[in-house]
C-alpha cells in the first residue's frame, strides 16, 4: 500500500530525498490502511527541534471514528537529532520547503517519503509538459514502427 502525493513532481523540484516514521493514533492506522489520505496540500516544519506534518487530511473509516476527530492535524515524524539538524540547514535557503511524497507500509510501520523541494516556476512547469508530451510522442512513433 503506498499512497502518493500525485502533485509533489509537478509543483517543486526534488533536491533530497529521505524516510520517516510518522506518529498516528490508533484509528487513523485503520484509515491510513485504508488509502483514505490527502496529501495534496501537505508540508512538513521544523519546529522545537522535531519535525511535524501539516495539513494532512485523514478521512474517517467507514466505522469506528470518534464524532469529536479533527480530520487535518499535526502530526510527528519520527528523525534522528542528526537528520533534523541537517533539514533544518536546508530549509534555511529561500524558495526550500519539505514536502511528503508518498505515505506507504513496510512490515507494519507507516512511513512518509519526505523531499527537500523547490517550488517551480510556471516556465519550468510548462517546459516538463513539453518534454513529457515530446518523450510520449516518440514512444508512440517507437511503438508504432515495430
Amino acid at each position: 500500500m503506498k499512497i502518493f502525493n500525485r502533485q509533489a513532481r509537478h509543483h517543486y523540484h526534488i533536491i533530497s530525498v529521505l524516510e520517516a516514521g510518522i506518529v498516528l493514533q490508533g484509528i487513523e492506522v485503520k484509515a491510513v490502511r485504508e488509502n483514505r489520505i490527502d496529501l495534496g496540500v501537505a508540508f512538513a516544519r521544523v519546529q522545537n527541534s522535531e519535525v511535524y506534518l501539516k495539513n494532512v487530511q485523514i478521512f474517517p473509516p467507514k466505522a469506528g471514528f470518534p464524532p469529536d476527530y479533527v480530520q487535518r492535524q499535526d502530526h510527528k515524524l519520527l528523525l534522528h537529532k542528526t537528520q533534523i539538524n541537517t533539514l533544518a540547514g536546508q530549509l534555511s535557503k529561500q524558495g526550500v520547503t519539505l514536502i511528503p511524497l508518498s505515505i506507504y507500509t513496510t512490515r507494519n510501520y507507516i512511513k512518509v517519503e519526505l523531499a527537500v523541494a523547490q517550488s517551480k516556476t510556471q516556465v519550468d512547469k510548462r517546459k516538463a509538459i513539453r518534454e513529457r508530451d515530446i518523450n510520449r510522442d516518440l514512444e508512440q512513433e517507437l511503438k508504432r514502427l515495430k
